[in-house]
């Protein structure tokens, strides 16, 4: 990131929105972000970062004492530890290639991460934030929006990195929902959401066959639409009446 003025509404965009003051920057680099950042003396901040060269550099450049700054892939921090059990906020420029990965892996410390903001390819996030009934709808957008409300906040163009990439980028927020807790089974609700989505364009009748044991369900109006066609009541609903079938 070389465009200072879209760094610093990042930031600014973060610090006005989030409710906590504890902090998690998840990939600083050399603190395009974290100077920003920093700047506000109330926060309690820490940052993981996987490349030792970073973390020196950081060190030399803010001051950061150890405790600060996490040498760590942040795939299998264990997150509840890191503010010593408190809740903290998350806010970071994710590298696009694992970007899906760090969102599943904050939806599994929700308790801990009411409040996200980062930067995706703009087609992730066009797809986090869609609706049923849209192209971009699909497994990940079922899956965070049951636990967060995604919005989209800006886009960034090409322009505002070195080198210049052949995507444009886009800013999103994730702010956990007051009741996040699931009116279903969690582990069928991943596996029926990943199962309808496994072949888009076929009926849930077919897709969702080694679920059912139950013959009566196929019969029901709704195994007959495709899995774009469901919103979350849905998928919740279709959920708890494979769970509770009778064989």
């Amino acid at each position: 990131m070389i465009n200072e003025s879209v760094s610093q509404r990042i930031v600014d965009t973060f610090l006005d929105q989030t409710p906590l003051l504890n902090i998690l920057e998840v990939g600083p680099g050399k603190g395009a972000l974290t100077k920003y950042l920093v700047r506000r003396r109330d926060i309690n901040y820490k940052a993981v970062e996987l490349d030792w060269d970073m973390i020196h550099y950081l060190q030399q450049q803010f001051g950061f004492d150890e405790s600060q700054l996490i040498q760590r892939d942040f795939l299998k921090l264990p997150l509840e530890q890191t503010f010593d059990k408190d809740s903290f906020s998350v806010l970071g420029n994710f590298p696009y290639n694992i970007s899906s990965q760090i969102l599943f892996r904050i939806e599994k410390y929700k308790d801990k991460v009411p409040f996200v903001v980062g930067m995706f390819q703009k087609e992730v996030a066009q797809r986090l934030a869609s609706g049923p009934g849209t192209k971009e709808y699909g497994v990940i957008s079922v899956l965070l929006q049951a636990t967060y409300d995604i919005k989209i906040l800006f886009h960034v163009s090409p322009g505002s990195f070195f080198p210049v990439p052949r995507v444009t980028s886009s800013i999103i927020s994730l702010r956990r929902k007051d009741d996040y807790e699931l009116p279903c089974d969690p582990k069928m609700f991943r596996a029926i959401v990943k199962g309808a989505f496994h072949q888009r364009r076929k009926m849930l009748r077919n897709t969702l066959k080694p679920w059912i044991k139950d013959e009566s369900i196929f019969q029901l109006d709704v195994m007959t639409q495709r899995p774009e066609q469901l919103g979350l009541a849905e998928y919740y609903e279709l959920t708890n009446i494979i769970t509770n079938q009778e064989s």
